[in-house]
């Protein structure tokens, strides 16, 4: 340790006798006089007054003294904050999210990790599955957390969540009354729908291809609140939205 001399040095003083500093130190005799004469060569000049009952400090001593006591207290306190630091986790997480995620699953999630790690300064952007897969891609993010499927070949993706995809319709829709809703019954429908780019919509296009559901006519919009409206107010008849449930396995891309 680059402060052990010093503590030497004022355990000495401090226990008037070389034989109790190096009980206290768990040091042997010789070695306490080894490390104080090592000092008075160090600074060329002599620290002690020896004599057969007691030692007394020399004006230089009595410098190296106080200093020596003021430079071991900063220096435990330097070790005290650095073993701190090594407990703390600090910095800036910058996340990005998709909507569905974004709006209805993340904040859930940060406010756990807000408690965990308070001194984490995080930001979070929220846009579909392909910008969020670009920003990730040209290192505007830190991490991303999407619905869509991710195809970068540079770009890690793990399960995260698992979700269900729901029909909604207006309440006063015919389908509302069925128990159950087969293809057929979705055939010539007005649909809402999310935009290009987003995991939802790679979604419903996947599911209408491989039904072969002719739609009638579509109304595209950027939220999930925005397609619920549409949906509550007549405007389209239904729309495959994704009800999210907790799973125990985590997915993101990153």
């Amino acid at each position: 340790m680059i402060t052990e001399p010093l503590k030497v040095f004022v355990t000495v003083i401090e226990q008037n006798s070389f034989s109790r500093a190096a009980e206290e130190l768990f040091l042997s005799q010789p070695s306490v006089s080894l490390y104080v004469r090592n000092l008075e060569n160090e600074f060329g000049a002599k620290l002690l007054h020896r004599s057969s009952r007691r030692l007394s400090l020399t004006p230089a001593g009595e410098a190296l003294f106080r200093h020596a006591k003021e430079i071991l207290a900063h220096y435990d306190q330097a070790k005290s904050e650095i073993n701190d630091l090594r407990h703390i986790v600090t910095g800036a997480l910058k996340i990005g999210a998709s909507f569905t995620i974004g709006e209805y699953v993340l904040p859930r999630f940060l406010a756990e990790v807000s408690v965990n790690y308070p001194n984490v300064d995080i930001s979070v952007t929220i846009a579909n599955t392909e910008e969020i897969t670009q920003m990730l891609h040209q290192n505007y993010l830190d991490i991303g957390i999407v619905e869509g499927q991710v195809t970068l070949p540079d770009i890690e993706a793990e399960p995260f969540m698992q979700d269900d995809m729901l029909l909604i319709v207006p309440i006063d829709h015919p389908l509302s009354r069925l128990s159950k809703v087969s293809a057929q019954d979705l055939q010539d429908q007005v649909w809402i729908l999310r935009e290009s780019g987003s995991g939802t919509r790679s979604f419903s296009d996947d599911l209408l291809k491989s039904l072969q559901v002719k739609v009638n006519r579509s109304f595209v919009f950027s939220s999930n609140e925005g397609v619920k409206e549409a949906v509550i107010n007549g405007l389209g008849n239904h729309y495959c939205f994704s009800a999210r449930r907790p799973q125990r396995n985590s997915s993101q891309s990153h």
